[in-house]
C-alpha cells in the first residue's frame, strides 16, 4: 500500500508544474494500492481555502477541485481515519526534535506507520527527511528538477 501525502495529491487537482508527472506516476501504480487519510482530505481543503483567500482561484473552482478530490478518493483510494494511536505516535515523532517535524507532517507519518504502509509518496522535503530519520520508507517518485 502507498500513502499519498497532501503535497503529492494536490497537483492532481491544481495546475502545478508537477501535475503531469504526478498523474503519470500514479497511473503506473497497481489498482487498489493507493491510500490517503481523512487528514489528507482536511489538509487539501485547507490548501484550496488558502488559494481562495489569496485570490489564486475562484471559490467555484476551488469547490470543483474539492469535489474532484472527493470523487477520486471514494472511487480509487483507501481512506484511513486517524485514530488516537496515530495522534500519540505523531506526538512522539514531534518530540523527537531531530526530525524537525511539524505536527501535520507527523500525523501523516504516524498514520502511515500504524497502517503498515509500504511507502509514502511526498513532494515535501521536510517530511521526506523526517521519514528517513524515522526509518519510514518515503520518496518523491517523480523528477522535480531538470
Amino acid at each position: 500500500m502507498i500513502y499519498l501525502d497532501t503535497s503529492f495529491i494536490a497537483p492532481l487537482f491544481r495546475a502545478e508544474a508537477l501535475s503531469t508527472a504526478v498523474e503519470a506516476c500514479l497511473a503506473r501504480q497497481a489498482v487498489g494500492t493507493l491510500a490517503v487519510s481523512h487528514w489528507t482530505r482536511l489538509e487539501f481543503s485547507g490548501v484550496m481555502a488558502r488559494d481562495v483567500r489569496m485570490g489564486v482561484i475562484e471559490p467555484r473552482d476551488a469547490l470543483l477541485a474539492l469535489d474532484a478530490f472527493d470523487a477520486f478518493a471514494e472511487d480509487s483510494l483507501h481512506v484511513f481515519s486517524p485514530a488516537a494511536a496515530d495522534y500519540r505516535l505523531a506526538d512522539l515523532f514531534v518530540r523527537n526534535f531531530a526530525t524537525h517535524l511539524r505536527a501535520a507532517d507527523a500525523l501523516h507519518l504516524a498514520i502511515a506507520r500504524n497502517q503498515g504502509i509500504d511507502e509514502i509518496f511526498t513532494l515535501d522535503e521536510g517530511l521526506l527527511g523526517a521519514a528517513r530519520r524515522l526509518k519510514i520508507k518515503a520518496g518523491k517518485k517523480i523528477r522535480t528538477s531538470p
